[in-house]
């Protein structure tokens, strides 16, 4: 069987968020998590099928958060944030409609609503995975709320928020983090 670039990249970047650990690994803890007030801004960004979507609306719809920032091209990163995604939505199995998993594209120049289609078909993303691009100037109002800016997305940051319903403040993981890990770090956030 022929594989494609992308299923082999796809492959070994599973195996890189949930691969197996030593015993004596207690967690991996490849990570920095500290505690973060961020003041969503109001902008209307667009998601994969074309939809404007009011951002303020997507993270405060009643339930738990997970919001990163990517770019559809990306070969570094990106496809081990995404891959985690996929790992933690698997995981989560029926309950994964109880959370609201966020991208925000930093290449909104070339992040089309086709582009963002395709690769979260890619990354197999269930719904609950909603995949935002916008304007320059609301895309980097965004990640300036989230301290997450660059201004050359070859230079972005592998980081992640995690935020309870309506809460006021968000989980931000600074850092790879494996999929036992992400899942912990949800359980802590989504407890009533």
């Amino acid at each position: 069987m022929k594989r494609t670039p992308f299923a082999v990249i796809f492959s070994l970047t599973l195996l890189l968020v949930v691969g197996p650990a030593p015993a004596s690994a207690a967690s991996s803890a490849n990570y920095k998590r500290t505690m973060e007030r961020y003041s969503v801004p109001d902008v209307t960004l667009v998601n994969q099928d074309g939809k404007r979507v009011r951002l303020l609306d997507l993270v405060d719809g009643g339930k738990p958060v997970v919001l990163d920032f990517i770019y559809g091209t990306c070969t570094t990163i990106c496809p081990v944030l995404s891959a985690n995604f996929t790992n933690f939505q698997r995981k989560l199995g029926e309950g994964v409609g109880k959370v609201q998993l966020v991208s925000i594209s930093i290449d909104p120049e070339n992040d089309t609503p086709m582009v963002m289609k395709k690769y979260l078909k890619n990354y197999l993303a269930r719904p609950g995975w909603d995949f935002l691009t916008g304007s320059r100037e609301d895309i980097d109002r965004v990640m300036r709320a989230f301290s997450a800016y660059v201004p050359n997305k070859m230079s972005h940051y592998p980081i992640m928020f995690l935020r309870a319903p309506r809460g006021d403040q968000w989980v931000r993981i600074y850092g790879l983090i494996g999929t036992k890990d992400f899942l912990a770090e949800y359980e802590k956030v989504a407890r009533p």
